[in-house]
């Protein structure tokens, strides 16, 4: 994750800090490149897992899982992890 203090990008400080919890799109010659996403530290991390390309995979694999072979009880779940 890269991050960038507030104070380094002044141009962006007044619609970040704004009460406006809407993503910013940065532009160039007209094309989105970028998005400002408002968040906190609680919820960075659900941010982060969101545009992971290894965790949309997983749920991807998952969800072709779920379709194939149905859904499973909590009792078999329970059965698996011997629980």
């Amino acid at each position: 994750m890269k991050s960038i203090d507030l104070s380094e990008v002044s141009a962006l400080a007044s619609y970040v800090q704004g009460a406006d919890p809407e993503p910013l799109f940065l532009t160039q010659n007209g094309r989105t490149v970028a998005a400002v996403v408002p968040t906190d530290d609680e919820n960075a991390e659900s941010l982060l897992i969101s545009v992971d390309p290894q965790f949309q995979a997983i749920l991807e694999r998952s969800q072709h899982r779920l379709e194939r072979e149905g859904p499973i009880s909590s009792a078999e779940v329970r059965k698996r992890l011997g629980i």
